[in-house]
């Protein structure tokens, strides 16, 4: 099997062939005994590294490679050897082991570790990378980490999203691929990178895979990959379109097909800080963002997960684009939830928020129908969704925008009021609606008086309406009961009428 594995790395010919590249030495881990000298060397030269077949180190158990021994550190190589050094460990790190079993390979794998963290130092210092060194560096990391999760490994949260208070179930090998992560963001960030070069490896193909990871159940690594991503947006301009339609289509694919996807935080929150970056005027692909990704991520059911960061974003909009804020309301009117109070309470605190940054030409937009959707809320049988409605008047922005246009909104609010103080069960929602018809007379005791009349003689008939029903029921009840039954002829079975007794 090792031969296996060195058949698949290029030979250095002529100068490069260096003794001190290719002499066997003895393997001498922390808490290990030293390996028999083996007669397999490693000739690893600075040509295109290994690329094993794709698999999990953390599920799918790899192909056993024993007996890896490792390499001479840089400090024994002169500077104009220590590229070529750097390319031979970073193809010795293109093994993976399976980490589930604890008790397997353990020299090896410290071996591979030691040299992962030989890497990260010498990544940290000043030597500029040569084009077969990224190349081997992109393989190296897209070997250990670009796997795919098998769906026993992902939790499948049931009933949309409603066992948030399940542990996450943490990758077994997360103290090896911590260190592969910390390499490539060093190596990312590093001075000594140069863009244009790299850009060719790091591409389309690189990002996607790189995206695809979001999806790991274990949070430390959706974090680190949160990282790299802001890295990669940041380094490679030429990428950034492509990079923001990629998370884009990942937003489509959880709100209209799986609603299903564990690292939709960790994506919101890199692109609230792409947003706050976006220049002004807001490009039309911008705002096709808001209205088409964005304000649909309010539907699933799951929206408390990611609702601060989602929240975040619509507000960075809201802040470079005030005239936003009546398009927001209406898209939150649309996928407002009815049967979810949780849902509606977080709603409903976006919505004050937008309140408070929205002027007043856009406010009188969508007044009538955010003031019905208010209406239905304060006369919830929740109490803490009619009591977070109602607290709206607690905030003088929100009580300036409402006395401004008293003469609309009053007519609309006030059903709502008098239903609630006349049979609300909650104490302190009955208090809040006395306050708030309060504010409303002393706003303006005239128009509160009229709307006040006005909603009496609608009651009336409305209870004009219903006994009339009441009496056209009776009498059709009545003139079923003296016609005769015939055949299968159906029976209309009144509510006086006796039940049988079993």
């Amino acid at each position: 099997m090792l031969r296996q594995f060195l058949s698949k790395l290029p030979r250095k010919s002529g100068k490069s062939d260096s003794p001190e590249l290719t002499r066997s030495t003895s393997c001498t881990t922390a808490g290990s005994s030293p390996q028999p000298h083996r007669s397999n060397s490693l000739n690893l030269g600075s040509g295109r590294p290994c690329a094993p077949k794709r698999t999990s180190s953390a599920v799918f158990p790899a192909s056993v490679v024993a007996g890896i021994e490792p390499l001479l550190p840089f400090k024994d190589v002169p500077n104009s050897e220590k590229m070529n050094l750097f390319v031979s460990k970073v193809s010795l790190c293109c093994v993976t082991f399976d980490f589930t079993d604890p008790t397997k390979n353990l020299i090896e794998k410290d071996v591979k570790r030691q040299t992962l963290l030989e890497l990260l130092d010498f990544v940290s210092g000043s030597v500029r990378f040569s084009e077969p060194a990224i190349l081997a560096m992109c393989r190296m990391c897209a070997v250990n980490l670009f796997r795919v999760f098998p769906p026993n490994y992902r939790s499948v949260v049931s009933n949309g999203g409603e066992n948030d208070d399940e542990e996450p179930m943490f990758d077994p090998a997360w103290p090896h691929l911590q260190i592969v992560y910390d390499l490539l963001v060093k190596f990312i960030t590093s001075s000594c990178l140069d863009a244009k070069v790299a850009k060719k490896y790091i591409d389309h193909s690189f990002i996607l895979r790189l995206l695809d990871l979001f999806d790991s159940e274990d949070p430390r690594e959706r974090d680190c990959l949160k990282t790299i991503l802001h890295r990669v947006y940041g380094k490679f301009m030429v990428h950034r379109p492509f990079i923001r339609k990629a998370i884009s289509n990942i937003f489509y694919r959880f709100v209209f097909d799986i609603e299903r996807h564990n690292g939709i935080a960790e994506l919101l929150e890199i692109f609230g800080s792409i947003i706050s970056g976006f220049a002004l005027p807001l490009k039309e692909e911008h705002k096709i963002f808001l209205w088409r990704v964005l304000i649909p991520l309010h539907k699933p059911k799951s929206l408390g997960v990611y609702f601060q960061q989602l929240s975040y974003c619509v507000s960075q909009f809201i802040e470079k684009e005030p005239k936003l804020c009546s398009t927001v309301i209406r898209g939150l009117l649309k996928y407002w939830p009815i049967t979810n109070s949780q849902k509606e309470l977080m709603f409903l605190g976006e919505l004050e928020e937008i309140l408070e940054a929205i002027n007043m030409v856009e406010f009188q937009k969508v007044m009538v129908p955010l003031f019905w959707r208010i209406g239905c809320c304060i006369n919830s049988f929740h109490f803490q969704v009619a009591e977070r409605a109602l607290f709206f008047w607690n905030n003088d922005q929100i009580v300036n925008l409402i006395a401004h246009n008293r003469h609309v909104i009053l007519p609309i609010i006030l059903p709502a009021l008098e239903k609630n103080a006349q049979n609300h069960w909650n104490h302190a929602v009955l208090n809040l609606t006395i306050n708030v018809r309060k504010m409303f007379m002393e706003m303006d005791d005239q128009l509160f008086i009229s709307c006040h009349i006005h909603f009496k003689e609608e009651e009336a008939k409305v209870s004009i309406l219903a006994e009339k029903r009441k009496e056209a029921w009776k009498q059709l009840e009545n003139a079923a009961s003296l016609k005769p039954i015939a055949g299968n002829t159906a029976v209309l079975v009144t509510p006086l009428a006796t039940p049988i007794a079993y």
